[in-house]
């Protein structure tokens, strides 16, 4: 069973990074952010497989700073969302956390390098 994930950006936040640093330089930051995200995203997700919470939770709040600075509303919630269950220790949501983490931070990722013509 595939499951889709809405995600939410702010485009007025990405505009404003647009009209502050002009179009070629927004890429650029953009497309640094972008790697920053999909590195953190990764060492979150190994980090957790690994069944090391502490280094998932520094990662998943690098991910949420990150994401919310370009836009990325739905992933940097998700990413706050798997810090406070590692932090409770519930795994059951822990689990349910990590997955749709993965879900929302690669659509998340996909949707604005193709917003951004980064591609």
């Amino acid at each position: 069973m595939a499951i889709s994930e809405a995600v939410r950006v702010d485009a007025k936040r990405v505009g404003d990074i647009v009209r502050e640093l002009g179009e070629n330089a927004a890429y650029n930051v953009i497309g640094v952010a972008l790697e920053q995200l999909a590195g953190a995203l990764t060492a979150t997700d190994e980090a957790y497989r690994n069944g090391d919470l502490v280094a998932a939770v520094t990662h998943a709040e690098k991910l949420s700073r990150l994401a919310w600075q370009i836009g990325l509303l739905s992933f940097a919630s998700v990413a706050m969302d798997l810090g406070a269950c590692a932090e409770r220790r519930d795994n059951i949501a822990l689990m349910a956390v990590h997955a749709r983490l993965l879900r929302v931070g690669n659509r998340s990722l996909t949707l604005i390098w193709d917003r951004s013509n980064l591609a």
